[in-house]
């Protein structure tokens, strides 16, 4: 048996790209076979070049993007980027504040890859908090992969209204929340759990774990939508609309 860091280690910069922090203590780690840990360091450089570039993360994922980031592609010369983003352009030049100007990698993530990740990362989380294996399906929604318009972009929004209404009350765990932090919910009447999770201050990802026990109920807002019916769900203050 090894340990297994969750999420994995490679999302923490070293200390030498963010000026001498130190912002690898103590991670949050499991048990695992080391067959299985090793086996699965493909998909943390994915994961990791998925989200330390993207374009609203906070100063340590852009210095963790130019530098360890920058490095692990210079050392594939740039053929590992195909694993991380279909169809990517590079844009060399997008401006910031200050007229500064950045290197932007523009693309659709391998979103089936991206959801084994974070699905992986959650039951990870799951077995630190309870000291168990989950077992049952984990629903993964990543509040910043953007949709067109329509009802897969208004259930986003409305799911992520849901989670940051509900999370100003609820505490933070992790012990380098530049890089990354999370929140658990208690279980509800049916036993679903669900968590978010940030990185990097611009990565949320929210997500539901359904125990295989669970006996969800029908749900009557989601018959309508699919039935064409106008639809009004409200969180808050705010409002949204379907059909």
């Amino acid at each position: 048996m090894s340990r297994e860091h969750v999420p994995p280690k490679c999302l923490f910069p070293d200390s030498k790209d963010v000026g001498g922090l130190n912002l690898r203590k103590d991670l949050i780690t499991v048990p695992s076979c080391a067959a299985h840990n090793s086996g699965k360091s493909s998909d943390d450089e994915f994961l990791m070049m998925s989200l330390a570039g993207i374009v609203g993360n906070n100063s340590i994922g852009y210095r963790h993007w130019t530098g360890k980031v920058d490095r692990a592609l210079r050392r594939s010369s740039y053929r590992v980027l195909n694993s991380s983003v279909l169809k990517p352009k590079r844009i060399e030049r997008l401006v910031t504040d200050g007229n500064q100007f950045l290197d932007v990698i523009w693309g659709t993530p391998d979103l089936s890859r991206l959801y084994k990740c974070f699905e992986h990362v959650l039951r990870g989380l799951y077995f630190h908090d309870f000291g168990r294996r989950f077992e049952g399906e984990v629903r993964v929604i990543p509040g910043f992969v953007k949709h067109e318009p329509g009802h897969a972009q208004t259930w986003q929004k409305l799911i992520e209204a849901r989670y940051q209404h509900e999370a100003d009350s609820m505490p933070r765990s992790g012990s380098n929340p530049e890089v990354f932090y999370y929140q658990r919910f208690p279980a509800d009447q049916f036993g679903l759990i669900a968590y978010r999770l940030s990185l990097y201050g611009g990565v949320d990802v929210y997500a539901a774990l359904i125990p295989t026990s669970s006996k969800m109920p029908g749900n009557l807002v989601t018959e309508l939508i699919a039935a064409g019916s106008k639809t009004v769900v409200t969180v808050g203050d705010k409002a949204f609309t379907f059909n």
